[in-house]
């Protein structure tokens, strides 16, 4: 649930408030014009807010990892896969903090055995708001991934119902345990809850006589989960779910991977 404000740091400008969280780098709440954008509670941590995917993103197959010739288990934290990383289960330190901009930082620490340090950074202004993260390879190789997980409410204050505009070229198939089969087919008429390349048009978020919301970003996935009744989850993200395993993308000590997101409001 969104924590107390005492514990956390917000982010201000005229038109705009965030709230972010050290627990978890989490973003609890995004409000413009007096109206709330995000879902701020549910039962469990992968249910509200925005939060950072690292260092994968999605389903981890049975909370199994192999790399390099070795092989980790994790806790199995969406029957029967682990989901989303571990970063969401770890506390943050804020670097610094304006009326307008954040620096989050966080080591990687186990379950994760390679170490690594993660920095996300963000600003608002008036007519948006960013999210910029790097994750640098500590003394040890390593594969990773990263994305954010925002949720978004069907209803605001006032207005209609929430409509998404999205297009993509391809989607990846998935089998029964709902994991990649590394295999593209073309984009289905929704509801998604899915894993799409080759957009072509990134998504738009409309409440008619409210607001209209432009998600961008540098990532070339996107995972768009619109069966929910109550909100839809639209993720922009470095690869598939289970890329870890499947097509890996490994960085060597010192180097880093990096990625953004904006939220554009009209």
């Amino acid at each position: 649930m969104l924590r107390d404000v005492i514990d956390a740091f917000e982010l201000r400008s005229d038109r705009a408030r965030a709230v972010l969280h050290p627990d978890g780098g989490r973003l609890c709440s995004l409000v413009v014009d007096g109206m709330e954008l995000l879902v701020t509670e549910g039962d469990k941590g992968t249910r509200w807010g925005s939060f950072p995917m690292v260092p994968w993103c999605g389903r981890l197959a049975f909370g199994l990892l192999q790399h390099d010739g070795g092989s980790w288990e994790f806790p199995i934290t969406s029957p029967p896969h682990a989901n989303h990383g571990t970063v969401l289960r770890q506390e943050w330190t804020a670097e610094s903090l304006s009326e307008t901009h954040a620096v989050l930082t966080v080591d990687l620490a186990e379950p994760w055995p390679f170490g690594g340090r993660v920095e996300q950074r963000f600003a608002l202004t008036d007519d948006a708001f960013q999210v910029d993260m790097t994750i640098v390879a500590g003394d040890h190789s390593m594969p990773a991934q990263l994305g954010w997980h925002p949720w978004y409410r069907r209803h605001l204050d006032r207005g209609g119902p929430l409509e998404v505009a999205f297009a993509a070229d391809s989607m990846y198939e998935v089998d029964g345990d709902q994991i990649p089969t590394g295999r593209l087919v073309p984009q289905p008429e929704g509801p998604w809850d899915d894993t799409f390349v080759d957009v072509t048009q990134q998504p738009v978020l409309t409440w008619p006589d409210a607001l209209t919301l432009s998600l961008t970003s540098d990532m070339d996935h996107w995972v768009v989960f619109t069966r929910p009744d109550h909100a839809v989850a639209i993720e922009p993200q470095s690869g598939a779910p289970n890329d870890l395993n499947r097509s890996a993308h490994v960085i060597r000590p010192g180097e880093s991977l990096s990625g953004w997101m904006r939220l554009s409001w009209d």
